[in-house]
């Protein structure tokens, strides 16, 4: 199986927040996408591991993806070392993916950066033909993605470059509702955590707004690249 966009998240719920608006454009346009998110979230102050799956898969019918897989590294105690690389080498190459979306390179829950790092070194790794790996018993071939983005999470970052979601923004929001387990419930009895505030969802909103103000878009989702960017027409910049 190849696709297009190979997005990442350390937690279910990670994609969804940071770039499923992205995803919705893309899939929109015609191209295909898969996720995967590294953990189940077992660590999570709300809710729990299974019914995390179950609010990704429902999250996943929303977006039409094309596959949702979880990876069941341990929420908190991933590594980026060896053995966690190769099992991410082994699936990037197995979706060989034009674009891979990553979370953050820094954030508030240390999932999120080290997430991150992990995915840049996999992505580096898979690309060299002198490291083996296996999918099913078949050996892989080695594959060098063009390029990787990170997706602005908990903590702001300046971009490199938007993205203009305001045509699939609602859709975004049902996606992002679909993990209600994580957000405010007048009922629930569970802690309160940064994102089970009434107000979350306006924050949410608001960075979506923000993002798109200098493009002069309602609703934009932000990416940092850490590398030059270029384009083969200027008059699709804005």
């Amino acid at each position: 199986m190849t696709v297009d966009i190979l997005a990442i998240g350390a937690h279910p719920d990670d994609v969804d927040l940071g770039c499923s608006g992205t995803l919705l454009k893309h899939l929109a346009a015609g191209y295909t996408a898969a996720i995967i998110d590294l953990t189940r979230g077992e660590l999570g102050t709300r809710g729990n591991a299974e019914l995390r799956l179950q609010e990704a898969r429902a999250a996943a019918d929303i977006l039409g993806i094309r596959e949702r897989i979880n990876l069941e590294m341990k929420d908190g105690f991933f590594r980026n070392d060896e053995a966690h690389q190769i099992e991410l080498i082994e699936h990037i190459r197995f979706f060989r993916p034009k674009l891979i979306l990553a979370p953050a390179l820094s954030d508030r829950h240390p999932d999120h950066g080290r997430a991150a790092e992990l995915v840049k070194n996999a992505v580096f790794l898979a690309g060299l033909q002198k490291i083996e790996s296996e999918w099913h018993g078949r050996e892989q071939q080695a594959h060098r993605t063009p390029l990787l983005l990170h997706y602005t999470q908990d903590h702001y970052h300046k971009p490199d470059i938007v993205v203009d979601i305001s045509t699939f923004f609602e859709t975004k929001m049902k996606v992002v509702r679909a993990f209600g387990s994580q957000f405010y419930q007048a009922d629930s009895a569970e802690p309160e955590t940064p994102i089970s505030t009434p107000g979350f969802f306006d924050a949410l909103k608001a960075r979506a707004i923000e993002y798109g103000r200098p493009i002069g878009c309602q609703y934009a989702e932000g990416f940092m690249a850490g590398k030059i960017l270029g384009t083969d027409n200027l008059f699709t910049l804005r």
